[in-house]
């Protein structure tokens, strides 16, 4: 086996003054931005009948529910729920890390269903209209952790196998209580390991945006887009964690490979496959044939 790739990127992008620009940060920001952009393209197109200051809204909630959804959930999900009455203040200590996309996901649809309520739409109309523009964000995210050197896979000998040096204190364990694992271990200074990170930036972000970038383009039924979301990111999800190690906080949850992704991905499956039941005697959906409001 070759020397293999050393992820060890400057997780800081640039500097202004004493100010640390960090990639991961400027991740979410171009998240937000493309996601606004493409948005208001489609809102052009006569695809939400709302004014461009309405999309504004939606667009702020929106990235609300993510940051307040994404934290809560983390704290809910991954972390012992001894913090709520040990030290409750643990949930705004952001800069601890921590985000979590199911609460994240939780987030926004509250916020769409506040805001579709405000504007008198039909609330999956709106979660159909943001849904293509997700997966924007999922990819650049998986890219933040990628170049962040964190949420790594499981080690691996295959040849795009790759070595994170933040997991030097796990690999150091894993090598000590097996011969084979330590003798790679001597040679590389460190255990090749899968890059699941870049498995779900390529399966969450580019082959979702594709498939419902094209889908929402044509006349569709309502619900098919939010299904498809919901039971592509699922399955997504639930495959990749095969290859991915489990929070070490928690660890494998039952059968010695279930772990807490695989678990809060089954009732988006579950959810996909039933929308798309939905769609099938659904009404047809398409662009606004008067212009869209400004």
């Amino acid at each position: 086996m070759s020397q293999p790739y050393t992820v060890a990127i400057d997780p800081v992008a640039f500097h202004l003054g004493p100010v640390q620009i960090h990639w991961y940060g400027l991740m979410y920001l171009l998240s937000f931005l493309g996601a606004w952009m493409l948005g208001e393209h489609r809102r052009k197109q006569g695809r939400l009948p709302v004014s461009r200051d309405a999309l504004g809204d939606l667009a702020f909630y929106a990235m609300m529910g993510v940051i307040v959804g994404g934290r809560v959930g983390y704290m809910l999900f991954y972390t012992n729920i001894h913090w709520i009455w040990t030290d409750p203040l643990a949930l705004f200590k952001v800069w601890d890390g921590g985000m979590s996309f199911h609460g994240g996901l939780l987030g926004v649809l509250v916020a769409g269903l506040w805001w579709s309520r405000r504007h008198k739409l039909h609330f999956m109309d709106t979660v159909d209209f943001v849904a293509p523009l997700v997966p924007i964000g999922l990819g650049l995210g998986r890219l933040g952790n990628f170049i962040n050197g964190e949420l790594w896979g499981k080690p691996s000998n295959l040849p795009w196998a790759m070595i994170f040096p933040n997991a030097g204190e796990q690999d150091t364990q894993l090598a000590a209580g097996d011969p084979a694992l330590a003798k790679i271990f001597e040679q590389f200074h460190g255990l090749p390991r899968q890059p699941s990170q870049l498995y779900e930036m390529l399966l969450e972000g580019v082959v979702m945006f594709c498939v419902l970038w094209v889908v929402s383009m044509k006349p569709r039924p309502r619900y098919l887009i939010s299904g498809l979301f919901a039971l592509m990111y699922g399955c997504f999800r639930f495959l990749v964690e095969f290859v991915r190690l489990p929070d070490v906080q928690l660890g494998y949850l039952a059968f010695g490979w279930l772990t807490m992704g695989q678990i809060l991905s089954l009732p988006l499956i579950a959810i996909g496959l039933i929308l798309l039941a939905m769609s099938r005697r659904a009404p047809i959906l398409s662009p606004a044939t008067e212009s869209a409001k400004v």
